[in-house]
């Protein structure tokens, strides 16, 4: 069951946006600061940010994302490409009668991010982007690429391409599939070294045979985890999942964009512990051609994947600070 709303003097609305609406959790007054979560998560993995920036002066909205809890989820899976999230993203700030916003992504959350300040940087004036670093479109097809990792086992973004897939897996149990995905990329539980990792499938395998067995990390008491299992047992996992689905698409539909910068304003948050960072450490090596206004950029020690939610506090004051520093 659903928690009531951890965040003490927000506000939750609804706004017109192409996907048909899009919820939203707002507190504060002050300039715009957008925030997109990732997989597979809401609103309320920015719960610990909400108060802390509207203390800080700034109006911070925290948004679910076509799919995901009370937004829209539209059926077809080509409403899941990335143009349509910068569509959304946008939306949103002008039905919040904003004409710009500071945006700040976690996840695939970060790549929205990243491809809403790339695509209009006149919205969004600055990009912070969490866990997962900036890489220009293009390069070879996504598909081939993951498809040559692993050897014999499967990446876990081919294992989700496939409508119904994974689905199969979580739909039994999303309260426990979820504490086991979680538990799996958090610095304290994940898996150690030597051990099968839960970034892979065998193959006519699961993604849950490789997750920690019965251990929670510190971030993830239960009333949280009782909030996201409420989301996921409402909506399903389908909408959520459809991200990875349109990665060939996103690769197509972004071609005219292929190589370029982000020139507005950045942050970088990482954590060292997290493949996301790890993978794409050339990534992070090019940001002074890719993101030459990259201003902050900060990879946090013994930190894993849920960065905001296991280290908040030193992603407040790192993020409060990055805000503080930009032009007005």
């Amino acid at each position: 069951m659903s928690q009531p709303d951890p965040v003490t003097r927000a506000t939750h609305r609804v706004v017109a946006s192409p996907a048909g609406r899009t919820h939203l959790v707002e507190q504060g007054a002050g300039p715009l600061v957008l925030l997109v979560h990732g997989f597979p998560e809401s609103w309320y993995s920015w719960r610990h940010q909400l108060p802390v920036l509207a203390a800080a002066g700034y109006r911070a909205v925290a948004m679910d994302v076509r799919g995901y809890g009370r937004s829209s989820r539209p059926e077809d899976v080509a409403s899941y490409g990335m143009l349509d999230l910068v569509e959304d993203t946008v939306a949103v700030v002008r039905e919040l009668g904003e004409e710009t916003a500071v945006i700040v992504g976690h996840d695939w959350g970060s790549t929205i991010a990243a491809h809403s300040a790339l695509i209009r940087p006149d919205v969004f004036r600055a990009v912070g982007l969490l866990s997962v670093p900036y890489a220009p479109p293009g390069g070879p097809r996504p598909s081939d690429i993951f498809a040559g990792m692993g050897g014999d086992e499967e990446i876990y973004v081919s294992y989700f391409q496939q409508p119904g897939r994974a689905e199969a897996e979580i739909e039994p149990d999303v309260r426990g599939w979820l504490a086991g995905f979680y538990a799996a990329f958090s610095a304290e539980t994940m898996p150690g070294p030597g051990a099968p990792d839960p970034h892979f499938v065998s193959r006519g395998g699961t993604l849950r045979e490789r997750f920690p067995a019965d251990h929670s990390p510190a971030w993830l008491g239960e009333n949280e985890l009782d909030f996201y299992a409420g989301e996921f047992e409402r909506t399903g996992l389908g909408g959520a999942l459809n991200r990875y689905r349109n990665m060939d698409r996103d690769w197509e539909d972004l071609a005219d964009y292929r190589g370029r910068p982000i020139t507005r304003p950045s942050l970088f948050l990482g954590g060292a512990l997290d493949a996301s960072t790890t993978w794409m450490a050339e990534a992070i090596r090019a940001y002074p051609t890719t993101l030459p206004g990259l201003i902050s950029s900060h990879i946090l020690d013994d930190c894993g994947h849920w960065i905001q939610q296991e280290r908040h506090e030193e992603v407040n004051a790192i993020l409060t600070a990055w805000l503080a520093s930009l032009p007005a």
